[in-house]
């Protein structure tokens, strides 16, 4: 059975308690993830703790770009876009199948936030900084070629565009695809452990008490160094160790409306401006299109933000004002997401001049703190910190474990022959698939998912062609099931519908078709009882009740500030 299964959890927390670890990390987001894969390649012994499913918090809910943030130039954090410009590239690289390059149309309106002048500039100066290759650099456009580019736009003041690439990426799954190859390497990870209080010895952090929220089980686990990356509760964490002093996060929260094609038949993504001169992303994705961010500042729930009235109506007015021609109401709306960025709060700075930038700080007890930071610094973020790890292990007579070796190393599922080969790869995987007995686009999907993990779900589907049928589920979905719970942790359907397939934003239609079905095969895999059941199910229905429906009264002072997702 594999390592990353549901049904080693208690298996691998035992192990974690059993050893004496070189680092425990707090936090399974893209910025935990990434520290455990960079420090198990370098050769540490490696444990982590998510006290919700992998990438429940930050890391599924952002604008699911892997992009630059061309708007730090007008902030002039030139070494921001320099690096994590070029990071784009090296994530597409390592992970061509869950990261694919986006065209990306900035119209320039009349007396809106980019002007044309300004924005040849500012694209010129970030495909020099980004270091961007020669097929993918800006182009300037007339008012005739962006309408064309896309007609739904605004006529009205448009004055022409300009037209760059960025890189679209489901976030979820590039977290889940990092931590699988953590785990691969030799990592020790598990989802559903919370910690509830650190452990000392002579004022030194040496360790955690962590519950497993499944069975209410505690187990003390023990390591040289602790990294508390839990991104929005490193604050919490830090309380916890009596260190939260100085610098300190300011949570905002942001939104995202996902609109079927059929209401709002977007052909090309797009950076807009908003009536009050602020930035949002629309995107056409697997025949829906999604918009965002709003950016508020925020201090409610961490756990499970919610949207609000004013956030819909925001959004919606946006829509309507650079697309007036699709006249999008609050019933077009099919799902939606709320996230929470954990920005480093600077006082004296607006909510929207707070830097996307991340800090490490250290406490008197050694516990060390990653905070701040972009879903595509990830992995520049990971290595800093494990730099800093080292040089301290060197310190410390523990050994040196070299330098970094993720910037050429594919995550799980990446290995496809490189980004150049994946079509040639989906081709050739999708007629295997055929041949077991899915059809094309069954099998097609699997590929462009799964990438070279695809083969894992293809034996499960020649394996379990006879379960498949009398278990009331398609062949892929079955595979899918399977695949979710032996190799990637999964623990509950909403993980499943939420973070392993997307489906739950993406594809609420396919949720709703096998939800049942898909429960009581978990149920059955996992030994759940009846209550237990009932309890995933319903936990579900709460998920796509608050996904589909606006339910609290706005919260805050309702002033809105968009920026790009953290």
């Amino acid at each position: 059975m594999a390592t990353f299964s549901s049904k080693k959890r208690l298996e691998q927390l035992s192990t974690m308690s059993d050893e004496n670890l070189d680092i425990l990390i707090i936090g399974g987001g893209i910025t935990g993830s990434g520290i455990a894969l960079d420090a198990t390649t370098r050769g540490m012994k490696v444990g982590l703790v998510e006290m919700q499913d992998f990438a429940a918090g930050t890391s599924s809910r952002s604008t699911k770009l892997v992009h630059g943030g061309l708007r730090y130039l007008k902030q002039f954090e030139v070494k921001m876009v320099a690096e994590v410009g070029k990071e784009r590239a090296i994530v597409y690289e390592n992970g061509p199948h869950v990261t694919t390059p986006e065209w990306m149309l900035l119209p320039i309106q009349e007396g809106g936030t980019f002007g044309r002048f300004s924005t040849s500039i500012g694209l010129k100066v970030y495909d020099f900084l980004a270091d961007v290759k020669k097929g993918e650099r800006r182009s300037m456009l007339s008012a005739s070629e962006t309408q064309k580019r896309e007609p739904l736009l605004r006529k009205e003041g448009l004055k022409g565009g300009g037209y760059y690439v960025e890189y679209r990426t489901d976030d979820a799954r590039l977290t889940i695809e990092v931590i699988k190859q953590a785990v691969s390497k030799g990592a020790l990870a598990v989802n559903y452990a919370k910690v509830e209080k650190l452990l000392y010895e002579n004022g030194k952090v040496v360790g955690a008490e962590v519950v497993d929220r499944l069975t209410n089980k505690a187990y003390k686990i023990f390591a040289k160094k602790i990294v508390n990356a839990a991104g929005p509760w490193v604050d919490s964490v830090r309380e916890m160790d009596q260190s939260k002093k100085g610098k300190h996060l300011q949570l905002t929260k942001g939104i995202h409306l996902v609109f079927d094609q059929s209401v709002f038949p977007l052909k090309q993504a797009i950076y807009f401006d908003t009536p009050d001169k602020r930035m949002v992303f629309a995107i056409p994705r697997d025949g829906k299109t999604y918009v965002g961010t709003t950016d508020t500042v925020y201090n409610e729930d961490m756990v499970n933000p919610r949207l609000t009235k004013a956030d819909k109506e925001y959004v919606i007015k946006a829509i309507n004002f650079m697309f007036p021609g699709v006249g999008i109401t609050e019933k077009d709306i099919e799902s939606s997401w709320s996230g929470v960025r954990p920005l480093i709060h600077e006082s004296g700075k607006s909510a929207s001049e707070i830097s996307r930038k991340d800090e490490i700080w250290e406490s008197e007890s050694g516990l060390i703190t990653i905070a701040g930071g972009k879903l595509t610094g990830y992995r520049k973020m990971a290595e800093m910190v494990v730099d800093l790890l080292n040089q301290k292990f060197i310190q410390e007579g523990v050994g040196d474990f070299g330098n970094c070796q993720t910037k050429y190393l594919p995550i799980s599922g990446g290995d496809v022959g490189g980004s150049k080969n994946l079509p040639n790869f989906i081709v050739d995987k999708t007629k295997a698939g055929v041949k077991l007995g899915l059809t094309n686009e069954q099998s097609q999907k699997l590929v462009k998912l799964y990438g070279s993990n695809v083969d894992s779900l293809f034996a499960l589907v020649d394996k379990y062609n006879e379960s498949a049928l009398t278990s009331g589920l398609p062949l892929d979905v079955y595979a899918q099931v399977m695949y979710a719970i032996h190799e990637e942790m999964t623990v509950t359907p909403s993980d499943f519908f939420i973070r392993r397939t997307g489906a739950l934003l993406f594809n609420m239609e396919w949720v709703h078709l096998w939800k049942f079905k898909v429960a009581e095969l978990m149920a059955n895999e996992l030994n759940w009882s009846n209550d237990q059941l009932e309890n995933y199910q319903n936990e579900l229905e709460m998920f796509i009740h608050q996904a589909t429906t606006a339910v609290d009264e706005d919260q805050g002072d309702g002033s809105f500030w968009t920026e790009e997702s953290a």
